[in-house]
């Protein structure tokens, strides 16, 4: 579920749907605002397997939450 495998595709496996959440959070914004956003698209499906996707992304360092918005993180250095 979290890598695409044959029976997985790329699109609903977290990773997929991390890297169209990635897409969508061109600024910072509330998670309510991404979730507006993105609770259309049929990858995602559930409010659930969008926070597992947040969640993910989180863990992998790509988004952070401070000040109530969430954020891409940036690895410049």
């Amino acid at each position: 579920m979290i890598l695409p495998t044959k029976h997985v595709s790329t699109a609903r496996s977290l990773l997929g749907l991390g890297a169209i959440l990635l897409s969508l959070l061109e600024r910072p914004q509330t998670v309510t605002a991404l979730w507006d956003r993105a609770r259309l698209l049929p990858p995602l499906g559930t409010f659930e397997r969008f926070t597992l996707a947040l969640d993910f992304l989180n863990i992998i360092g790509a988004v952070g939450l401070s000040d109530g918005l969430l954020r891409r993180c940036s690895h410049d250095r």
